[in-house]
């Protein structure tokens, strides 16, 4: 697998805490010593070799805010849509499910993971063309989520979602003239929710694949929510009723 650079002190901490492989740690002899101390702390206890360096060694290395911290991975690898199943049956849950198709922007990505890992959905499907994939920035953006949550990156959607059916998974679309508002969904079977392009929304032939739709009322002006932001209200619309007050 090629090298890639995980950056900042919450994704290099959560790199470290999931166990993954990080062939060495850069830390700018600028950083704070309380949070140097916490990553050569938590690289001791995992075998990871840590050099301290001149800040401008990481900016030349790496780009955006690395916060004086950068990790050498091994490229992000995909689950398969079995590895999503199996993590539904670990927890003895139904199994929930989020289909980006065709995200583009690495930060909405890295969003979806965040929330995603926060309401414990157990897995995010995307489509191999045409879609954003596992970045630096989609794990910079997430936080640390991106060590979490299984990524399945498939062929085509459509027949995804035909396999998700056929598995007794109910699969629902998001669209401005959905069938009925996303507050008034059933989240307690097995179920996968569909976010589509931040431009185009979902494509027709998903659309039409979906069991049916539900739609975000809104009051304002503007027509649509970025894409993360949806999904997010969704995830949490499932993890509400999945987890009543009280239970």
């Amino acid at each position: 697998m090629a090298e890639e650079w995980i950056i900042g002190k919450n994704p290099v901490t959560e790199a470290l805490r999931s166990g993954r492989s990080i062939n060495k740690i850069m830390i700018s002899d600028q950083l704070q010593k309380q949070a140097a101390h916490k990553i050569q702390s938590l690289a001791k206890e995992n075998g990871v070799t840590v050099q301290q360096v001149p800040k401008r060694k990481i900016d030349q290395l790496v780009e955006g805010n690395h916060q004086g911290i950068a990790a050498a991975v091994a490229a992000y690898s995909y689950s398969s849509l079995e590895d999503l199943f199996a993590a539904a049956e670990k927890k003895d849950e139904p199994p929930f499910f989020m289909i980006l198709d065709e995200i583009e922007d690495p930060h909405n990505l890295g969003s979806i993971l965040r929330t995603a890992d926060a309401v414990g959905v157990h897995g995010i499907i995307i489509p191999k063309r045409r879609s954003v994939g596992l970045t630096a920035v989609v794990a910079k953006t997430s936080a640390g989520a991106i060590e979490y949550i299984p990524v399945a990156r498939v062929t085509n959607i459509a027949a995804t979602i035909e396999e998700l059916k056929e598995r007794n998974v109910w699969v629902v679309g998001t669209a401005a003239d959905g069938s009925e508002d996303y507050r008034e969904m059933s989240a307690d079977m097995p179920l996968a929710l569909v976010i589509g392009n931040e431009g185009k929304g979902m494509s027709r032939l998903v659309k039409e694949k979906c069991d049916w739709t539900v739609r975000l009322s809104m009051k304002g002006k503007v027509s649509s929510l970025n894409a993360s932001v949806a999904a997010g209200l969704l995830m949490y619309e499932v993890f509400r009723k999945r987890n009543p007050l009280g239970e």
